[in-house]
């Protein structure tokens, strides 16, 4: 059997050992759209990321037998195609959910406790320059006794409910599908929550009900010192009108996602005044040594299936 990955830089230094038990395979970091089909010629199995395959390319490949998306989204595979073909098609789900809701914590913090500029102040030599032992200028507060709005209360949703209620915070959701109902926490339709949270945090994925769902006009009914934290996708928050919105108001976004990754150079957020009113990260949440772990071992368990 052989076995292809065409874009194994997206794993980090994980190890990539378990897939020689299973055949003869080709590693390659990254894979334009115009290598594709070349590299994937005469194989049984494909393991992509992001790297898209097309119809084009299955009917070009006879030999293959199976795709395996590192990922729990298929967006990148035609699925109505490889179905035609008999081509089986496996994702893997559930690998990066706890890796998701910590991060969803730790972006929370940074910007609650103004991370950045009290780090910066003791790099900087202020606080040796200090007349006394603290400094409370930039005030924080806690999360117990606020109101904390999900949307999206799926699994990693629900796991960031469970843990903002032990930290004593009033959890409401909203459900982007409406069909969602939980005894556990109150639905609220998306006005409210907009309006009355102190932390909003998004676990949903994009589709048709979620592509611009927080736009202009719905970010300015937040309250002043609101925390707003994509984790689902880029896309279901309009990034210009973040962009506008922190440096006309008292609100902070925290995003792991973005509407096109990597952020294109001329970005809205690069010439945001307000600079710590916002943080980024560059996809990241899935990531942890131990969500990429359970990734491989679970892609190695789909190819090992292959009938």
């Amino acid at each position: 059997m052989k076995i292809v990955l065409l874009d194994a830089l997206t794993f980090g230094e994980t190890n990539l050992s378990a897939f020689n038990d299973l055949g003869e395979v080709e590693v390659f970091q990254t894979t334009s759209p115009q290598e594709v089909q070349e590299r994937i010629t005469g194989c049984d199995v494909i393991v992509t990321n992001k790297v898209v395959i097309s119809s084009f390319h299955m009917s070009n490949t006879p030999s293959l037998k199976l795709i395996c998306v590192a990922a729990t989204g298929m967006n990148n595979v035609d699925l109505e195609a490889a179905k035609t073909k008999g081509i089986e098609v496996k994702n893997v789900a559930g690998y990066s959910t706890d890796s998701v809701i910590q991060h969803t914590f730790s972006m929370l913090f940074y910007l609650m406790g103004h991370s950045r500029y009290y780090d910066e102040y003791v790099k900087s030599g202020s606080y040796s320059n200090s007349a006394i032992f603290t400094d409370v200028s930039r005030p924080f507060f806690e999360l117990k006794g606020k109101k904390w709005g999900i949307i999206g209360l799926g699994t990693i949703g629900r796991g960031v409910a469970n843990i903002a209620k032990a930290f004593g915070a009033d959890v409401l959701y909203f459900s982007t599908s409406g069909e969602n109902n939980t005894d556990d926490y109150e639905r609220h339709n998306l006005e409210n929550i907009l309006k009355g949270c102190d932390v909003i945090s998004i676990h949903a994925p994009l589709n048709e009900q979620t592509e611009n769902l927080l736009d202009y006009e719905q970010l300015l009914t937040c309250k002043n010192g609101t925390v707003i934290l994509n984790l689902g996708r880029g896309g279901i928050v309009n990034e210009e009108a973040v962009a506008k919105i922190v440096d006309e108001k008292d609100i902070y976004f925290g995003l792991d996602v973005l509407t096109k990754e990597p952020m294109v150079k001329n970005h809205p957020f690069l010439g945001v005044k307000n600079r710590d009113s916002i943080y980024v990260t560059p996809h990241i949440a899935w990531a942890s040594v131990e969500a990429r772990d359970r990734l491989i071992s679970s892609i190695v368990e789909n190819i090992s299936s292959l009938k």
